[in-house]
């Protein structure tokens, strides 16, 4: 297996775990219990924050649900060789890696805070950027290469 095909599954394992933290974010957002915080301190500051909610809605259930997106999203790539589903895989990384640098921003600068689940988060969506960037690009250039090779665009005749 060459080392362009591991993108998709790195990117299917990324996604289950950040999906998994998000969801644990989540029912903590709406169980209110206090998060144990082992390696950080400032869990609960951060997770109850007037930043952990965009109107109503908790970030936690928005990172999620992105976690799910592309997890589908790179199944169907998969299973069906739909490689126009690339772009929306790229896209989305780079959403997902815009707003985790907004959260992290926010929690060293604005609320002086750090939670590690969060960053666990903002880990995941940065191995997601990276992998579906580089993924993107490698089948964008295979494609090119490909079909620029293509019979019907090679000359059969002398000049």
């Amino acid at each position: 297996m060459t080392a362009s095909r591991w993108y998709p599954f790195t990117i299917l394992g990324v996604s289950i775990l950040g999906f998994f933290d998000a969801a644990y974010l989540t029912i903590q957002h709406y169980t209110q219990f206090t998060l144990p915080c082992t390696i950080t301190h400032g869990c609960d500051l951060v997770t109850k924050s007037e930043y952990s909610s965009i109107a109503g809605v908790p970030v936690a259930l928005l990172g999620a649900l992105f976690y799910l997106a592309m997890f589908f999203a790179t199944y169907i790539i998969i299973e069906t060789k739909r490689h126009d589903l690339l772009r929306f895989v790229a896209l989305g990384s780079i959403a997902g890696f815009l707003s985790s640098c907004w959260f992290v921003y926010l929690q060293f600068f604005v609320i002086h805070a750090i939670c590690q689940y969060c960053m666990l988060s903002a880990l995941t969506s940065t191995t997601l950027f990276v992998a579906s960037i580089v993924y993107f690009s490698k089948e964008y250039l295979r494609r090119a290469k490909t079909s620029s090779t293509s019979p019907s665009q090679v000359s059969t005749h002398e000049e």
